[in-house]
């Protein structure tokens, strides 16, 4: 497949950043990779005073947008950055377009991270902020969608809700989700080589960072060991050249043994997350192919 000119100056850019090499260390330098958060964004999109606030739900900043007509539907994204850093600008970027071509209200969840906080910790604050959100929004009125370690922690959340018989939002959409922690899969050995972004070794790290008693099996770390039945519609974003791409091919052969109702959308040669990439052609098209998927 013929790719843009933006591509590979994407993947230029990339490499210039040292991704790939901080993606490899063991353990991961998470310090150098926050380096890169951005908590509190200084686009007036999110500080106007008469659309947007932010609040905390247990240690979780939320910085809201709302619709300019009001909404009653609202989308909950929780960022990427391997359970130990983020949201990055490319998160504030993305969430922009959506929150400005969809008729969602915005949640952005800002939740504690490793290693200062186990996935224990991290998970109730993802459950505490579901429940806040059934209190303003009905259950069928509400997406999730998530990317990498964002998107782990938007499928073990509904492995939950499902476990405890509780209302399921209407759908979720992935990015690149992280499947499986443990990183076992032989394929994966393969793509490490061709992933401009990710490396085994540096992901498997900060997977044991959130981890309680190095257990990567853990259901609140590893969504491959739940179930997946009775899951509510689901959309994937995967990408050909991520290490993370042989397990999201295992999730949709249990998607498909369940019943679920899924979509599926392959970028192929494309690196992790290449949907929320800024600059790339390719990205473009698959933020629009997001907004027109969300406004159905």
């Amino acid at each position: 497949m013929k790719h843009s000119i933006s591509f590979y100056i994407t993947l230029f850019v990339i490499k210039l950043k040292g991704l790939k090499k901080i993606f490899s260390e063991n353990p991961i330098n998470y310090k150098q990779l926050r380096k890169e958060d951005i908590h509190s964004p200084g686009h007036s999109f999110f500080n106007r005073s008469d659309r947007s606030r932010r609040f905390t739900i247990s240690k979780t900043t939320i910085t809201e947008v709302k619709q300019p007509i009001p909404s009653n539907r609202l989308l909950i994204f929780l960022h990427g950055g391997a359970l130990v850093y983020g949201p990055a600008q490319h998160h504030w970027d993305s969430l922009k377009q959506i929150a400005g071509k969809t008729n969602y209200d915005v949640w952005m969840c800002d939740y504690p991270k490793a290693p200062e906080h186990t996935i224990s910790e991290i998970s109730a604050n993802i459950d505490q902020v579901y429940e806040r959100a059934l209190e303003q929004y009905a259950a069928s009125d509400i997406t999730l969608v998530g990317d990498s370690a964002g998107g782990t922690l938007i499928i073990t959340l509904i492995q939950r809700i499902i476990k405890q018989n509780k209302l399921l939002p209407d759908k979720m959409l992935l990015i690149c989700p992280v499947v499986d922690p443990a990183f076992t899969n032989p394929a994966i050995t393969v793509i490490d080589q061709t992933d401009a972004v990710l490396s085994h070794a540096g992901v498997l790290s900060a997977k044991r960072m959130a981890a309680e008693n190095n257990q990567l099996n853990d259901p609140l770390l590893s969504p491959i060991v739940g179930s997946f039945h009775h899951f509510p519609e689901t959309i994937l974003f995967i990408a050909e050249n991520d290490i993370t791409y042989p397990d999201q091919l295992l999730m949709i052969k249990q998607l498909e043994k369940e019943n679920i109702n899924y979509t599926v959308v392959t970028g192929k040669g494309m690196p992790h997350i290449w949907p929320l990439l800024p600059f790339m052609k390719e990205a473009k098209v698959a933020m629009k192919k997001i907004i027109q998927l969300l406004n159905v």
